[in-house]
């Protein structure tokens, strides 16, 4: 006989959750705060390199949940927080921190802009019916990604962040207009990292990685650059057929 106050075994199974992919989740959490640390004791190198640490972990954590099938609606929010964490707060207060500040109110406001559109693309995001493809909007750690690279290539030439504050807190205000907009980027979801690439993809990786070891700002900055243009550069050539296509038609 069951007792009447004594709940279903499943109901209980229910209440934990799954470690492993949460654990990479908080590791991303702590690199996000460590890097908020790092900035507040004037170390913005290493802010920015654990920026791009918290970036490697964040990738990961979804990867492991859908390989170990340890998906949940908790970990999904989780990652949401932690990602505002590591690819908002952080990068706003590391650019305010090395940069932003000399030019007063103007400065924080462009941080605080950062931080908002980063909150806003992620709730878009969290709501939204997913699109393997792409993603509306630029994502939070590849904007987080060309914000660690200016910091880290400034910081490891010496170069106060005080003499770029201006173009600063316009590229700011930039990609976090980036992040809120509607312009589609390639997610990189449907490529299959277990199945047959041709050989010269192999190569290309390989020289990716051996220029990212030697120059790891100026590569990684170049990067995530270029994927900040892709999505406008997309859009415009959607456009630019749309158009051919509607005159070959009323022609």
């Amino acid at each position: 006989m069951i007792n009447e106050f004594e709940e279903p075994i499943e109901k209980k199974h229910q209440r934990g959750i799954y470690l492993l992919p949460n654990l990479l989740t908080t590791a991303a959490l702590f690199a996000g705060f460590y890097s908020i640390v790092a900035a507040m004791k004037g170390r913005f190198e290493i802010a920015a390199i654990v920026m791009f640490v918290a970036m490697i972990v964040d990738g990961l954590d979804g990867r492991v949940a859908r390989l170990t099938n340890t998906q949940s609606s908790f970990g999904a929010q989780y990652d949401s927080l932690s990602d505002m964490v590591a690819f908002g707060i952080s990068p706003a207060l590391v650019l305010y921190s090395w940069s932003l500040y000399s030019l007063g109110k103007l400065g924080w406001f462009a941080a605080f802009l950062y931080a908002a559109a980063t909150a806003l693309r992620l709730a878009r995001f969290n709501i939204q019916v997913s699109d393997k493809a792409y993603f509306k909007g630029l994502p939070c750690p590849s904007a987080a990604g060309v914000v660690a690279s200016i910091v880290w290539m400034g910081d490891g030439y010496g170069l106060s962040g005080t003499t770029i504050a201006i173009p600063l807190a316009i590229l700011t205000v930039l990609v976090a207009s980036f992040m809120v907009s509607t312009i589609r980027y390639y997610s990189f979801k449907s490529f299959d990292f277990r199945g047959k690439v041709p050989f010269f993809t192999v190569v290309l990786a390989v020289v990716v990685i051996a220029a990212i070891a030697l120059e790891p700002p100026e590569i990684l900055f170049a990067l995530f650059f270029i994927y900040l243009l892709s999505g406008p550069i997309h859009t415009l050539w959607q456009m630019h057929k749309m158009r051919k296509h509607r005159y070959k038609r009323d022609s």
